[in-house]
């Protein structure tokens, strides 16, 4: 089984030095192999800023595995990058992009099981042209490169008790009820009941999917989004043998009680479905992408310029999205034997 591929995501945020941590932390958390897609110089430049000497090799991603316990493996990029923590360059933008491609790259050829990539800075990216929203977009673009079929990417966190997938993603609350429709809900469940059952290995899953207005609408006395929106888009998976059931109060959707009756919860935007699961569990949330091709997960914070090099980021989302990743890579292996 090919090891796992990571990608170093934005140099002057805190990436460099959680992929360093959870290196150094492998054994005792038994952490599967992986290889980062990087510049060996820069790893080597923030060890040494945080009082470390850890030995990095430059690899394939055929040789990564073998080398993992001895060495942190970096497969080289063809763009070198600035190790400056906490003051974003743009010359670094060229680098991180081709990390998350070569990812890709690697996943779909079958030399990696799976993507986990580092956390990337927007405006950097954009500053040097780059035209998708993020990382989401970017990869869905790349998949339908690969495959030329369009896919839809879906966001989903998942932490030790809580899954959760915003149906409304990066828009402004203001918009949220406009550009809410049944089309989408429907879309988003369908891959949501599709990959719990492939990837995550739920048999059945069990799909709640909250309201948008408090009280879900009161019947309709504080909106008519939830009956007129979201009640229609739920029959219509339950009519296609999907256990989807709502809308349901937003207000009471989290508590432990509740989260037994599901497998994810569907939400109408962006915070509804992410304040809870961070509340929940932090450090141990990773940001997966489903409706992908590939397996992609993530941390599910951000660069954190404001304490990259000082030697206090903690590794646990990371570590978590690469044991997901693992997880995931072998149940959709173990399906297709």
């Amino acid at each position: 089984m090919p090891t796992l591929a990571v990608s170093i995501g934005e140099p002057s945020g805190i990436g460099p030095e959680v992929i360093i941590a959870a290196w150094r932390m492998r054994k005792a958390a038994a952490l599967p192999a992986f290889y980062v897609l990087g510049d060996a110089a820069l790893l080597a430049a923030r060890a040494g800023r945080l009082g470390l000497n850890i030995p990095i090799v430059e690899t394939t991603p055929a040789e990564a595995a073998a080398r993992f316990d001895a060495a942190l493996p970096v497969v080289p990029l063809e763009n070198w990058l600035v190790d400056a923590p906490g003051a974003p360059a743009q010359a670094n933008a060229a680098g991180v992009i081709e990390a998350i491609r070569r990812g890709v790259e690697d996943v779909v050829a079958g030399r990696a099981a799976a993507l986990v990539t580092c956390p990337i800075a927007k405006k950097v990216l954009y500053d040097a042209g780059f035209s998708f929203p993020g990382h989401t977009e970017f990869l869905g673009h790349l998949a339908k490169g690969h495959t030329g079929k369009t896919v839809i990417p879906v966001m989903m966190l998942t932490g030790p008790d809580l899954r959760t997938v915003p149906v409304t993603v990066h828009q402004a609350l203001a918009e949220v009820p406009g550009s809410l429709t049944r089309e989408m809900i429907e879309e988003k469940g369908r891959i949501v009941a599709r990959d719990l059952v492939e990837r995550f290995g739920i048999a059945a899953p069990r799909i709640a999917v909250s309201g948008l207005n408090p009280h879900a609408g009161e019947e309709g006395s504080m909106g008519r989004e939830d009956i007129e929106i979201i009640k229609p888009a739920i029959e219509t998976l339950r009519a296609e043998a999907i256990n989807a059931f709502g809308p349901l109060p937003a207000d009471t959707l989290f508590h432990k009680a509740a989260r037994s009756a599901y497998d994810a919860a569907l939400c109408m935007y962006h915070d509804q479905a992410l304040i809870p699961v961070k509340t929940l569990a932090f450090d141990e949330t990773v940001n997966v992408t489903l409706g992908l091709p590939f397996i992609r997960t993530s941390p599910d914070h951000g660069t954190a310029f404001d304490i990259a090099g000082k030697g206090v980021a903690r590794p646990q989302s990371l570590m978590e999205a690469i044991k997901l990743a693992r997880r995931l890579a072998d149940n959709v292996a173990r399906t297709a034997s």
